[in-house]
């Protein structure tokens, strides 16, 4: 939905692996699991259909984070999937990380992932690139933002961290 490229699951958990201890980085895998499965089916039966990232790289304003969400798989995109991990790795990246802006740079043809971040997260444009084909936009954490963070993921369970390479 970003601008990232697709990688295999393979390829997914080593770089969640290495970025593990990079405190600049975070990596969220998105799994497709059978809804009767148990907590240990997630790591042995799932399917990876994408991820969502965040990186605190903007060393002049060290609580932005750029936002980056990919759905890869066929026969999962429009069914509210990235809405939701959107909203969970948001919540962790405030509440666990201390960011106060995000910031997210889409290519420009890609209206859907466009039309979510404003429509869903408030997210406005500041700027067009037409050498990189890319949209950017940003959202201000407010604390209006941080209630409706809670509320979205009130249901939600953490787990603990696994290793499953």
């Amino acid at each position: 939905m970003t601008g990232s490229e697709p990688l295999s699951i393979e390829e997914e958990y080593s770089m969640q692996q290495s970025w593990r201890n990079d405190e600049d980085k975070c990596t969220f895998i998105i799994l497709a699991k059978d809804k009767d499965a148990s907590e240990q089916d997630i790591y042995d039966d799932s399917k990876m259909i994408g991820d969502v990232n965040f990186y605190l790289n903007n060393h002049y304003e060290p609580h932005e984070a750029e936002l980056e969400v990919m759905i890869a798989e066929d026969g999962f995109s429009g069914k509210g999937i990235a809405t939701e991990v959107l909203r969970l790795m948001m919540h962790y990246a405030v509440n666990d990380v201390g960011v106060t802006d995000f910031v997210v740079r889409i290519k420009d043809t890609n209206a859907a992932s466009i039309h979510i971040f404003e429509s869903k997260f408030g997210f406005e444009e500041t700027e067009r690139s037409s050498a990189f084909n890319e949209v950017t936009l940003r959202r201000k954490v407010t604390d209006d933002f941080k209630s409706d963070l809670q509320k979205w993921t009130a249901g939600s369970t953490r787990v603990t961290y696994k290793v499953v390479i």
